[in-house]
């Protein structure tokens, strides 16, 4: 296009050099180099706006790589986003499950607990019962109820001579209380065990402790036959020494393994109607 302007402007130049003034010569150079400034200006401007062009779409690239970029990234935060959501779900769904499990062991706790003060009431009223009903209140009688059997431990003292197997006479008021207590349980055993402590004894016809405990436990069978007691439900048993309550090595501890136990053995269906009356029993005590 340039080339063409000067072709133009050199052939009116040719052309009017013959036929126009050097006024006129001079006008219209005059113009054709205000042509040529409007040129260059013109081309200046081109050259410039198409640098700025570039530069316009050097930039709507970046902006469009931009915003690829931020649509991945909003791609990656609504995965997890949903991601995150179905964690919470699913641990508020473990958290749920977590809090019934420690419900239900609160309530197994409490209900455990609950038994066992149960347990102990229904020992307690048992015990307060017999000792009540035969009028047991001696510190050398032992009454306990263990796994529905009922034990009725005595000293040896109460009972028998140092190193002898015949029961005393004031041991017939002791014996008389077992036997009301025996005699109250018609449907029950009773299992008279003899203990004696670990210093060995032999005499006349007994060898050793063994005989000595089982000959202690059949002489008190025999009273206890005599007051009135079932023969059917008595047991004789006799264990030596070797359930001892403490350990043989002083005079103190030997006189506590000497002892006596009737223990009382119901059945169990037996057992549960004699707690469920002493509950009543206490109950009613209770309320009044």
């Amino acid at each position: 296009m340039k080339n063409r302007i000067l072709l133009l402007s050199l052939s009116s130049m040719l052309l009017l050099g013959s036929c126009v003034s050097k006024k006129d010569f001079l006008a219209l150079e005059e113009k054709q180099k205000e042509t040529q400034d409007l040129l260059n200006s013109a081309t200046v401007k081109l050259n410039s706006c198409l640098s700025d062009a570039a530069a316009a779409n050097a930039r709507v690239e970046a902006m469009k790589e931009q915003l690829a970029d931020f649509r991945k990234n909003n791609d990656a935060l609504i995965k997890n986003s949903q991601d995150l959501t179905e964690l919470t779900t699913k641990g508020a769904t473990n958290l749920e499950k977590s809090l019934e499990t420690l419900k239900e062991r609160d309530l197994k706790i409490t209900r455990l607990q609950d038994a066992i003060t149960r347990k102990d009431s229904v020992t307690l009223a048992l015990v307060t019962s017999l000792k009540r009903e035969v009028g047991i209140n001696d510190p050398d009688i032992e009454v306990n109820v263990e796994k529905g059997v009922v034990f009725i431990s005595i000293a040896d003292k109460l009972l028998f001579q140092s190193g002898s197997y015949n029961v005393t006479s004031k041991a017939k008021d002791v014996l008389a209380k077992v036997a009301k207590v025996v005699n109250s349980k018609p449907d029950f055993e009773a299992m008279i065990e003899g203990h004696t402590d670990s210093q060995s004894y032999s005499k006349g016809v007994l060898v050793d402790n063994w005989d000595l405990s089982v000959k202690r436990s059949t002489s008190i069978i025999r009273v206890l036959q005599n007051l009135g007691v079932n023969p059917g439900q008595l047991i004789a048993a006799g264990r030596s020494s070797y359930v001892p309550l403490a350990d043989n090595d002083t005079a103190a501890n030997r006189a506590k393994n000497r002892r006596t136990r009737v223990v009382v053995l119901p059945k169990i269906d037996q057992f549960y109607d004699m707690i469920e009356k002493e509950m009543k029993n206490l109950e009613a005590g209770a309320t009044n």
